[in-house]
Formats: C-alpha cells, structure tokens, sequence
C-alpha cells in the first residue's frame, strides 16, 4: 500500500469563467443550490474581498503535513490549497511559514478543514485562510503519509482536482466547471435585481410587496 497517493495536476478554470464567479456572492447561490458549501464553521480568518480559483486538494492525516508542504511545490498562482483534515479537529497542520511560501507561489488562498496556527502572523500576511479557528498544537514534516490532487471531503462537501471555488466572508462554494458559468450568470442576474430594490425601499416601498413574499402567504394563508 502507497503512504502518499499523488494525481495529476488538474487543468486551471478558464481565467473568464474565474473572473465571472468572482462576481456572485456565496449567499446568492445559497438561496437554490443545495449541495457544495463547506461547513460554516471552516470561516474566514478576517474579512476580505471575494476569492476564485482553481482546487488543488491534499489530504493531510494526524500530525504529519509533509504533503501539505509537498503541494508547494506545483500550485500555480491563483490555485487555492484546499485541505481536507480527515477528521483531525485539533491540530493545526498550517502555520506561518507555510503560509508565506504559500503567498510567494501565488496562492488565491487556502482553505483548511481543521485549526491553523500562528494566526496574527497569517493575518498580517494578507494571503486570505478559511480555517476551523486556531490551536497550539501543531504538526510536522514526518513523512508519513498523504494525498494530493485526489477527491476529497472538506466540511461536508466534496472536493474534486480542478473543481472552482467561490469563497467569501459568507462561507466556501465548491462547484464543478460544468456548473460554473451558468451559476454565476444566475447569481449576477438576481444580486442586479434585488440591489434595484434598494431605492424603491428608500421611497418607501415595501419590501415583501417587491419580492412577492406578501402575495405568496396572501395566496396560501389558511382561515383561522
């Protein structure tokens, strides 16, 4: 049996369709996607502008981050690390060295399913970090075991090689390429029209009288 499985590096998303997502916000797609959102406790380490890019996916057992710092190696600028702990809550296989030499490789950013390290160092940095919070108990290159570039699970979703990612202050979107143009066109198209609403709101319209909601309850209301 293998102690590192490595896959190929997968094919950047199309630098358009990127800048395209870029405009889509977490929480619009939330409103009728079901499926792709990390769990919200995998949350920002300080607020910053929307994040888009290409997952390369590592998979990091117990204490031993060797293949974490091995991914280095081959991420391109604008790919984002996404790091799938499997199930380690405690300790924090990312710190602030990793981190500067994730941001000299041109990192987008970098997204962890458990706890980071060296947290005012990482935040000082600029180099945006989705994290389980903080911890002092902190791994090392052992040389173990790992998996780069192969499917894996990170807050609940599913994250496959090459799949884009949406991340804001609101949270992380895993979405397949196939999803990717018709996703953000969809959410481009619904953030222009309720931030139309805004005005109408400050002439004193009413916003359930706008989005429907007062005719959808008048409709289906029940007789007491």
């Amino acid at each position: 049996m293998k102690n590192f499985d490595i896959g190929p590096l997968p094919d950047s998303m199309d630098a358009t369709i990127l800048e395209q997502l870029a405009l889509a916000e977490v929480a619009t797609i939330g409103h009728w996607r079901r499926w792709g959102f990390v769990d919200r406790l995998i949350a920002r380490l300080q607020p910053g502008p929307t994040i888009v890019g290409t997952a390369v996916t590592v998979a990091v057992p117990s204490e031993d981050n060797s293949i974490l710092h091995h991914a280095l190696s081959i991420i391109r600028p604008g790919d984002i690390l996404i790091v799938d702990r499997l199930g380690d809550t405690n300790v924090a296989c990312y710190g602030g060295t990793i981190n500067h030499a994730a941001k000299l490789r041109g990192a987008a950013a970098v997204i962890i399913d458990g706890p980071c390290t060296d947290v005012r160092e990482i935040r000082e940095s600029g180099l945006p970090v989705w994290c389980r919070g903080s911890s002092g108990r902190t791994s090392r290159s052992r040389g173990f075991a790992g998996r780069l570039n192969v499917p894996i699970s990170v807050g609940g979703a599913v994250v496959m090689p090459g799949d884009a990612l949406l991340c804001d202050d609101d949270g992380v979107l895993v979405l397949p390429p196939c999803d990717v143009a018709e996703e953000a066109s969809r959410a481009i198209a619904h953030q222009d029209r309720v931030s139309g609403f805004i005005p109408l709101l400050n002439e004193g319209q009413s916003l359930p009288d706008l989005n429907g909601a007062s005719e959808k309850v008048l409709a289906g209301g029940i007789s007491q």
